[in-house]
């Protein structure tokens, strides 16, 4: 009861979070170890309570025997609070460093995963699709922001999903 009152009010979290943090006390301290190596609070509490709970249900591991460590998920989040690689791209190195046991950085560098964060990689991209779609152009120029959406899409798309979709949603306004 006292770890979930401090995870309330040292670390910000919830009570919810913090009841389902405490339940067990090695998932407490796998929580403690992922903030102390490094990880925002609330962000370690949603991977733990969203995709290691599913991964280490689907495999039948309980939380001392997860292949992630809790450095190495500190390491992941930290590669999304640094922009290097999105959200949804942190789901799929999670998944293939719950299968090997690897790095974040060491998959995302073995595979190209990288976010594309340069402006002129993205701009090239954003000139090929408004050139490939011009009703879509026409329309949101007539106001339908839903083109906008459709557009983003069309430029993940083009990127393999490793555009900053932030800086798409940006320099596609900018363009439009």
């Amino acid at each position: 009861q006292a770890r979930r009152q401090r995870f309330v009010a040292a670390l910000g979290l919830p009570e919810y979070d913090a009841t389902i943090l405490t339940a067990s006390r090695a998932l407490a301290d796998f929580f403690e170890a992922t903030v102390a190596a490094g990880a925002g609070a609330k962000a370690a509490s949603n991977w733990m309570m969203g995709e290691l709970t599913r991964a280490l249900n689907e495999s039948g591991k309980a939380i001392t025997d997860s292949p992630v460590s809790p450095d190495r998920l500190a390491g992941l989040l930290a590669l999304v609070d640094q922009g290097r690689i999105s959200g949804a791209m942190a789901k799929t190195v999670f998944e293939k460093m719950f299968a090997s046991g690897q790095s974040a950085s060491d998959i995302v560098a073995a595979e190209g995963l990288a976010q594309i964060t340069d402006d002129t990689q993205i701009t090239e991209r954003i000139t090929a699709v408004l050139a490939a779609n011009d009703d879509a152009v026409a329309q949101y120029r007539a106001g339908k922001s839903a083109a906008l959406g459709f557009l983003v899409g069309q430029v993940m798309k083009a990127t393999g999903g490793k555009a900053n979709p932030k800086r798409v949603n940006e320099l596609l306004k900018q363009m439009l």
